[in-house]
């Protein structure tokens, strides 16, 4: 059973078009357990890189951690 505003997560890497960025409704599975501000800037970046013709599986992963790395660095400035 959906809840009413349940997020759509990403499940699998076939089902998002190479057409489709994104967004805060709809991104990978990897992301759900992020802050949302981090949540947000990871699914930026992730969409930099993947215009940057990266794969989606290394652009996920270097999008949370640069995404973590932003988060903490803001946390001292």
């Amino acid at each position: 059973m959906k809840r009413p505003g349940a997020v759509r997560v990403l499940y699998s890497f076939e089902q998002r078009s190479k057409a489709m960025p994104w967004d805060e409704t709809y991104y990978p599975r990897s992301m759900t357990n992020l802050p949302p501000e981090v949540r947000l800037k990871a699914i930026e970046i992730a969409n930099a890189l993947l215009e940057e013709g990266c794969d989606d599986r290394k652009a996920i992963r270097i999008a949370i951690v640069k995404a973590k790395e932003w988060a903490e660095n803001r946390r001292w400035h």
